[in-house]
């Protein structure tokens, strides 16, 4: 199992693609499986841990990246003959490694990051194997072995049937995710918004977020790590999640719905694949349909999020596909 080495896995607060690595690295331990993860060298799992970076790039300026990045990788091709095969999560680079080894390489295709990488994907298809993480998120210049949705531990996220009255923004302070498109519709109702997650576009945050935080209305709460996760989506009235990019999946809808928070989503990218409109939260196409969404909260019943999580995005579920995966390869 190939993780990226910009966080540890799992992530201390940020870091999803470790994150997924790290629950779905656990979740084949728990079945049996003969795992070995690597990760950096302070990560945490029940698998065999190989490493060459002693800690995530992201949170050590000393570690220069594309040399750690290149060191991990050839590690864990150099090491291929001792696997029935390689579980890439790290994009597009380790593909480059793929044709010197014999083993079998299955890449999960966290999104793609710009078309500009696209290369490397055609030049490795049918050659390798890929796995989207929603229908999409999928390229029509690829071939898939599946699409196989991300997975949350369901039994770590408290269930509220009682939220405070608050709208919630949760993830990465970026125009692509829409926080100020948040502050806006916070505005425009007259409801206090909770703002969480790490900046990680300075100027962005400067500009759009920073002037309307007053600790009222607006408040900033930082960076949020597993343990205080389930309170802050769960006593939200609703997240929202105003993208402004076709998100490949999404995982704090998921985690939100889990605690029994509906979604007000853009209907864009995989926003369908997860929210089931007018029953988990509402797919809407502008500000004008957010806001009014907001007054139509008490037609949705928290128990059907919750319900929908436990029926379509667990850990469990994420482990039987892949491995359906695996074995179609192995065979």
């Amino acid at each position: 199992m190939l993780a990226p080495i910009s966080w540890r896995t799992p992530p201390r607060h940020y870091g999803p693609w470790e994150w997924v690595v790290s629950m779905l690295t656990e979740g084949l331990v728990r079945r049996g499986v003969d795992v070995t993860l690597y990760a950096t060298g302070d990560s945490l799992t029940g698998a065999k841990l190989r490493s060459v970076a002693p800690r995530p790039w992201s949170e050590d300026d000393e570690l220069e990246p594309k040399v750690w990045e290149c060191l991990h990788i050839a590690m864990a091709f150099e090491e291929a003959a001792s696997y029935q095969l390689i579980h890439n999560n790290f994009d597009f680079l380790p593909l480059s490694y793929s044709g010197l080894v014999e083993t079998p390489v299955l890449t999960t295709i966290h999104g793609f990051s710009s078309p500009r990488i696209l290369p490397v994907y055609r030049k490795y298809n049918g050659k390798g194997h890929y796995v989207a993480i929603s229908e999409a998120d999928r390229s029509p210049e690829l071939d898939y072995a599946a699409t196989i949705h991300h997975g949350i531990p369901v039994e770590k996220y408290t269930y509220r049937d009682n939220p405070d009255d608050y709208l919630l923004f949760f993830g990465r302070i970026h125009h692509d995710k829409g926080t100020y498109e948040s502050i806006r519709l916070a505005k425009q109702v007259g409801m206090p918004l909770v703002i969480a997650g790490i900046i990680q576009d300075q100027v962005y945050f400067d500009r759009y977020v920073a002037p309307y935080i007053d600790n009222d209305q607006v408040r900033y709460i930082g960076p949020v790590g597993p343990e205080g996760k389930a309170e802050v989506l769960g006593k939200g009235r609703a997240l929202l999640h105003l993208i402004n990019f076709d998100e490949p999946f999404g995982l704090s809808v998921a985690e939100a719905m889990a605690c029994g928070t509906p979604v007000i989503a853009f209907n864009r990218g995989s926003m369908p694949e997860l929210i089931k409109d007018g029953v988990t939260g509402y797919l809407v196409e502008d500000l004008d349909q957010a806001c009014a969404s907001i007054f139509r909260m008490d037609e949705l019943r928290r128990e059907d999020c919750r319900r929908h999580v436990e029926n379509n995005f667990t850990v469990e579920l994420m482990v039987d596909r892949y491995i359906r995966v695996y074995e179609s390869i192995i065979k």
